[in-house]
């Protein structure tokens, strides 16, 4: 074998080497996940977290708590559930997931009006989820909620 061979099937070693390497590397990156693209499978802004899949539906039938702990224009957090509900007019109840949509903060509070984040500041409407005060620019995660007696449940 002369000097040029040696060096051409050195060269060609090193190359499927490092090919073999690189599609190892960017296989350990990828996701597991059927969105493939780590925000859900959509187009959406890479600084909003992901929304999980039937946040919309919730648990169906799931106790999240008592008339009677939702005020009248205002709402109360329900951490076990991870839910905030809202009684923006008497007898009209929302449910929300209660995560902010810009960076993924748990919501902080119900007060002033408003469903509150600590982290940054972003405030959303009681009847709608909508962003009222920025950094978010999503609706909170609406969660459909009835009332059967005096408990309100996820539908």
């Amino acid at each position: 074998m002369n000097t040029e061979e040696t060096v051409t099937s050195r060269r060609a070693l090193l190359a499927g080497v490092g090919a073999v390497g690189a599609v190892t590397v960017l296989a350990a990156c990828g996701s597991d996940d059927s969105g493939g693209s780590g925000t859900g499978g959509t187009n959406a802004d890479p600084t909003e977290p992901a929304e999980e899949p039937g946040d919309d539906t919730g648990g169906g039938g799931e106790v999240i708590g008592k008339v009677g702990d939702v005020p009248v224009g205002g709402g109360a957090l329900f951490p076990a559930t991870e839910m905030v509900v809202t009684q923006p007019t008497e007898g009209q109840f929302h449910g929300f997931r209660a995560v902010c949509t810009h960076q993924g903060c748990p919501i902080a509070s119900v007060d002033g009006g408003t469903i509150n984040c600590s982290c940054h500041g972003s405030k959303f409407s009681l009847d709608s989820g909508e962003p009222r005060n920025g950094p978010a620019t999503r609706p909170l995660t609406s969660r459909e909620v009835t009332v059967k007696g005096d408990e309100i449940v996820l539908a």
